[in-house]
């Protein structure tokens, strides 16, 4: 996979170096970080920057890629002996994506399930969660209703995010819970939402359509710690 930005190219450079397959560099950088970089058990290659945006289809490289290893998905059925479980159902917005993965793997949560998607760019998704999608045991499921069937023969409960639920500050939230977010303009079918254990929402204090699905979901993680 190519990634490129400075941000996720450092935090692997730091945290998962062995998954790095080719740095490129397009920009000059310090003697000192360039020979630090060299000492790394990967292949450094200086390259033009006209180069370096073809590499990425002229996004904003910030003068940084990297070849690095494919992005490993895990068997969903193996996160069942975990405690705390996300569950993003329909979502596509790849930036919303890496935000919540970030912010999951920021809070504590053990694992991510992706449902009603048949592929995703983890590409993309390493690079907008900065790095941060290396940390995280992430699943690919199509069918959500097999994942939400499974979950509650594991004795998970069940919780949804919409706005017409119930305060999350009112709700006694279960040691063993797995949180359920739906599509960024849909939310989450009645079909889902009608077999959950409970539909939680945030209250707000001031009038609004809603709140973005990667902030809502970075408060519910929060409130269900």
């Amino acid at each position: 996979m190519l990634i490129y930005a400075k941000q996720p190219i450092n935090y692997i450079i730091k945290h998962y170096p062995e998954r790095i397959k080719t740095l490129y560099l397009a920009k000059e950088v310090e003697k000192k970080e360039y020979s630090r970089l060299m000492k790394m058990n990967f292949e450094v290659k200086r390259i033009p920057s006209d180069a370096a945006g073809k590499m990425c289809k002229n996004a904003s490289h910030q003068g940084i890629l990297a070849e690095v290893d494919d992005f490993r998905l895990h068997d969903y059925q193996s996160f069942l002996n975990r405690d705390f479980v996300l569950v993003l159902s329909g979502l596509t917005d790849i930036g919303n994506i890496g935000a919540i993965v970030r912010t999951a793997y920021a809070l504590g949560v053990d694992a991510v399930i992706a449902c009603g998607v048949k592929k995703l760019p983890f590409e993309a998704i390493l690079r907008t969660s900065t790095g941060a999608l290396y940390d995280m045991p992430f699943a690919l499921e199509q069918n959500v209703h097999d994942v939400m069937n499974d979950l509650k023969m594991s004795k998970f409960t069940t919780y949804g995010a919409d706005m017409g639920g119930t305060d999350i500050r009112d709700v006694e939230v279960k040691p063993k819970r797995a949180l359920f977010l739906g599509s960024e303009g849909d939310g989450l079918s009645a079909r889902v939402s009608s077999k959950l254990d409970e539909v939680v929402s945030i209250k707000m204090l001031h009038e609004f359509d809603s709140l973005n699905v990667s902030v809502a979901g970075a408060i519910l993680m929060d409130r269900m710690r």
